[in-house]
């Protein structure tokens, strides 16, 4: 049989082994706003809460951590936003400084009305 021929053949099902990966909580770990070890690895650098397929969380324990955070936002414990800047300015380059001492003109007033053409 001609290798083209052979491309429109079914293969035979195998089985693949199927592994379910491993939850990142313990089952001993308590999910607690006060345990802030646990709740960072949940949170990316911008203070957004992971999803589920990117923590491979089951969805009990993402409703759990998703009310731990918000509980540890409102005692204070972790930031609502976390947006720290960390390029700061500290001294006014030549560009930034002649636009703002630039004296701005007012606009002249215009007539209002018709216009007139002059031929």
């Amino acid at each position: 049989m001609d290798k083209s021929k052979r491309l429109f053949l079914k293969k035979k099902n195998k089985k693949r082994s199927f592994r379910r990966p491993l939850s990142p909580i313990k089952p001993g770990d308590r999910i607690d706003p006060k345990n802030l070890s646990l709740i960072n690895r949940f949170i990316s650098q911008q203070g957004k809460i992971l999803s589920r397929r990117v923590t491979r969380l089951t969805l009990k324990q993402q409703r759990f951590i998703t009310l731990a955070i918000k509980h540890a936002r409102i005692l204070a414990l972790l930031p609502f936003l976390n947006n720290e800047k960390k390029l700061k300015r500290t001294k006014r380059t030549a560009r930034t400084t002649g636009l703002r001492t630039r004296e701005r003109t007012k606009p002249t007033a215009r007539p209002t009305g018709l216009r007139t053409i002059n031929k």
